[in-house]
């Protein structure tokens, strides 16, 4: 759960800027912020890259036809993205962009690209390390910086849902500056955005 101090710190800097941001993140209360299910960065790229540009829904369905064609052929998702098996990759609603992109992340992984080192790095380096990797852009190095890393600062200037609810939120357009505001806790307030969708 988050740290009351945190979430202090995100009230007192919401309640200097919107009344609406304010009262969209204490009607959330405190939130969840504990790691994901993913054991590798390869693993969280591998969901993040099928989440590319597309809703929340789709996105989901797409990985669970890709968990079940696996499953039928007793093997795990990461057993498909190697070359030989586009052809169920795309029968999942894969396109061939994202299938070469996952290619190249378990490349990458076999290049001991994506070690443990990375968590000691900031997050502007590892980003430009992920960013290497065919398929793999700033929004996704964002996603994983957030969700793996865990890191608390910061504010991913390319993702719809988190720009429009905070630009819905205060009325105002450079949600960059907004954001700003709020560091070194900017991935805690994207968080929030992304709860306040509804």
């Amino acid at each position: 759960m988050l740290d009351t101090g945190i979430y202090d710190h995100l009230l007192r800097t919401a309640a200097l800027i919107s009344e609406p941001l304010h009262a969209g993140i204490a009607a959330l209360g405190p939130i969840d912020v504990t790691p994901g299910p993913h054991d590798s960065v390869a693993e969280r790229l591998f969901v993040e890259v099928v989440n590319q540009q597309l809703s929340t829904r789709a996105a989901l369905a797409i990985w669970s036809r890709i968990e079940a064609a696996a499953a039928a052929a007793e093997r795990t998702p990461r057993d498909l993205f190697v070359p030989g098996h586009e052809s169920v990759l795309r029968g999942c609603g894969v396109s061939a962009n994202k299938i070469r992109a996952l290619h190249a992340i378990r490349e990458a992984e076999a290049s001991d690209l994506l070690g443990p080192e990375l968590a000691a790095l900031p997050h502007a380096e590892r980003s430009a390390v992920l960013c290497r990797i065919r398929g793999v852009g700033q929004w996704t190095a964002d996603m994983v910086g957030i969700f793996h890393f865990l890191d608390p600062d910061i504010w991913p200037a390319g993702d719809v849902a988190a720009v429009s609810v905070l630009r819905r939120l205060t009325g105002i357009a450079n949600t960059v500056e907004v954001a700003a505001r709020f560091a070194p806790y900017r991935s805690i307030l994207a968080r929030y955005m992304w709860r306040s969708r509804g």
